[in-house]
Order: C-alpha cells, then sequence, then structure tokens
C-alpha cells in the first residue's frame, strides 16, 4: 500500500523550476534516501511534500487526500520533518523542546496532559535523552542535540518522519548513531522515514529505497543494488566510480572514484581521483 506520492510535481521560485514534473511512491514503513549533488532538488522536494513551500502544478496525495486541502493539525498528526537547521533552541531545556512535539494534540490554552508528558519521556528514553531532560540544549553535543531534534519528532506520534540531512555537520561516530536510531525506528515501531544523505555508502547501507535526482528529475529510483551502479552515479554526480560490495551488509558500496569533465561517458576526461565515500563501520 502506498500513503504517500506526488503527480507530476513542478516546484520553482520565481520563473525557473527546481524540481520538474516529478511522479514518486513513497514506500510505506520503509527507510528511503534522496541523493543528487547540491542545488539538485532534494530538500526543495521534501519541503513540498510536508508543506513548507508552496509548488506551481502536480499534486502530493497522503491517504488518498491532496496535502493542501488537510487541515494544518491534523497533517501534523500524520507527518513531522526534521529541517537541514532547526530553528535555534537556545535557552530552553531538552525537555521543554521535546514538549513541542505535542503541539497538535494541545486544545485551549495549550497546557500539557499526563499523557503529552508520558509520550515525552518516551521519546526522551527511545531516543537515550532522557538523562538530559532538564539540560539545557545549548550544552549538548551535536550528536546529542540531534537525537533531541528527532525526540522532538517523535513525541509528534507520527508514522512518518522526514529528515533533511540530519548527519551534516557530525562526526563519523555521532553520524553512525543518528543513522542506526532511525533504522532502529523503522525497524521496531514500523515508522516510515525519507530522509537527503549526502554519503552515498550511508545512504546504501541504510536505506530500503534509493531516489537519485539531478536537476530537478529522477534519474533512477529503486533498491540499493539498483541505484549504487556506475551508470547511475556517473549520469547523477559526473563521477567513474568503482562499486564494491560490503562484506558486512553485503550492499554495495563505492570504493573509490574519477571526477568526470564534460562528456562523463568520456573516461579521458578524468581529471582529478578523489578518495572514497566512507562511513565508520
Amino acid at each position: 500500500m502506498i500513503r504517500l506520492y506526488t503527480d507530476d510535481l513542478n516546484i520553482g521560485y520565481g520563473e525557473g523550476l527546481i524540481v520538474k514534473n516529478l511522479s514518486v511512491e513513497i514506500p510505506d514503513k520503509q527507510i528511503t534516501t534522496i541523493i543528487g549533488p547540491n542545488g539538485c532538488g532534494k530538500s526543495t522536494l521534501l519541503k513540498a511534500i510536508t508543506r513548507l513551500v508552496t509548488y506551481q502544478s502536480g499534486n502530493v496525495i497522503l491517504d488518498g487526500k491532496s496535502i493542501l486541502k488537510e487541515n494544518t493539525k491534523v497533517l501534523a498528526k500524520k507527518i513531522a520533518i526534521l529541517p537541514q537547521t532547526p530553528e535555534s533552541a537556545s535557552g530552553l531545556t531538552v525537555g521543554e523542546l521535546v514538549s513541542y512535539g505535542r503541539f497538535p494534540y494541545q486544545k485551549g490554552f495549550g497546557r500539557l496532559t499526563k499523557q503529552d508528558y508520558d509520550i515525552i519521556d518516551w521519546a526522551l528514553e527511545v531516543t537515550g535523552t532522557l538523562e538530559y531532560k532538564y539540560r539545557s540544549v545549548d550544552a549538548l553535543s551535536g550528536g546529542q542535540r540531534q537525537r533531541v531534534w528527532i525526540a522532538m519528532a517523535l513525541a509528534q506520534e507520527t508514522e512518518i518522519i522526514f529528515l533533511d540531512e540530519p548527519t551534516t555537520y557530525l562526526d563519523m561516530a555521532h553520524q553512525l548513531e543518528v543513522l542506526e536510531l532511525l533504522q532502529k525506528l523503522n525497524e521496531e515501531q514500523g515508522r516510515t522515514i525519507i530522509m537527503v544523505l549526502h554519503d552515498l555508502n550511508q545512504a546504501a547501507r541504510f536505506a530500503d529505497y534509493i531516489i537519485a535526482l539531478k536537476g530537478g528529475e529522477i534519474v533512477k529510483a529503486g533498491s540499493c543494488h539498483d541505484v549504487i551502479q556506475q551508470d547511475v552515479l556517473k549520469k547523477v554526480f559526473q563521477i567513474d566510480a568503482v562499486i564494491g560490495n560490503d562484506p558486512r551488509t553485503n550492499k554495495p558500496i563505492c570504493v573509490t572514484y574519477n571526477l568526470l569533465k564534460g562528456d562523463s561517458t568520456n573516461e579521458k576526461n578524468t581529471i582529478s581521483h578523489r578518495p572514497a565515500l566512507t562511513v565508520n563501520y
């Protein structure tokens, strides 16, 4: 069953289109990762699907209904999004920040109920941040802070969670920590996870489904074995990649690559050698 999909979606700023005639289905209860070069429309697509930006034409359908026609609080009970650069939480404690996830459920004067507090504590516990509940968000490390933001998204009690580059600015250990948490949420709670990642090997390792974008259009969508292929990466990133096999996960990995210039099919145009994209296993 497909709960969420786009139909001929066109998104742009001014007269230029960033995403063009994009139709894609998001697999339910799986991890979907969007990859592609800078400026290809990854973040814009996430924002349009979650109604943070408007689109020129086409549609985004969730549970058989256009998101444009959905009540804001009702939509917020279905989908949560963690932006690339979350708004500052300066001066807030961890518990206060996570409590914002309960906004769609508040009535009247917005007072939290016992059920709200129970869910907040659950979100803190499952993300391993309960011990920081009364600590200032400003005092946390990057990895701890990112887990707290994820806890806020969990407190929203949605079955679908969007994350725009959740590993940005984190070191390798903290990147792995965040991605393993998202994988755990997917496997144990059936959460549908959609995220933008830059690291191809992280995308291959953690995603059930990968969407490769270039110039606002889908080059390839499918399993990691379908997408992390030499010809696909050549089209998307202008690189000549050597693809290997991860002995721990049996997933494809980009071992090394050359940067191509001009005609991506002409290997004589190789101009530089880049190190492999790696993750800390």
